[in-house]
């Protein structure tokens, strides 16, 4: 079964002054993959990402909580993280092997650093991954516009690293 890895939806990056594209279709579809998890019994992981001391994500920052608009049933396992590769420095791959996983499905921010990173890793790991198309997002950068970086990352991501699929054509 596949596990539901969720990235950084920390309150900092969600609800911050830099507001991620499509921020309210990203976390429906973050929600409806949380409801159809929970329902299968699937194995669900949250990544909290931590910066160094000092930064706005320092470990004792309230930006680095979780957002509450998160569907959450308390059976999810958070860790934190301080890489863009979640695999690195977290137990993850000990966490999904413990709890019988085959791959995962990823979801959460941001694009271009932490899912990137995280769905290029899984499957040389053993864990075979599945990006959530419309279940990812980040804001726009100096040389690009947040929907050119999800639809970048959609495209060059897809086949050689994972499946890309949207959020509700995902089963547990």
């Amino acid at each position: 079964m596949d596990a539901l890895l969720i990235l950084d939806l920390q309150v900092g990056l969600v609800h911050g002054p830099d507001k991620p594209w499509r921020g309210e279709a990203m976390l429906e579809a973050v929600n409806t993959l949380l409801d159809k998890a929970h329902a299968a019994g699937a194995p669900v992981f949250l990544a909290r990402h931590m910066g160094p001391e000092g930064s706005p994500l320092a470990p004792d920052s309230a930006l680095t909580q979780l957002i509450p608009d998160l569907r959450l049933d308390g059976s999810e396992q958070v860790f934190e993280k301080r890489r863009p590769n979640a695999f690195v420095g977290t137990g993850l791959v000990e966490m999904l092997r413990e709890c019988g996983a085959t791959g995962v499905v990823i979801a959460g921010m941001k694009t271009q650093y932490c899912v990137d990173s995280t769905c290029r890793a899984a499957g040389d790991l053993g864990f075979p991954a599945v990006l959530v198309a419309d279940g990812h997002s980040c804001s726009d950068t100096p040389g690009l516009s947040a929907e050119a970086i999800v639809a970048h990352h959609n495209g060059t991501l897809a086949g050689a690293f994972c499946r890309v699929v949207n959020a509700q054509e995902i089963e547990f």
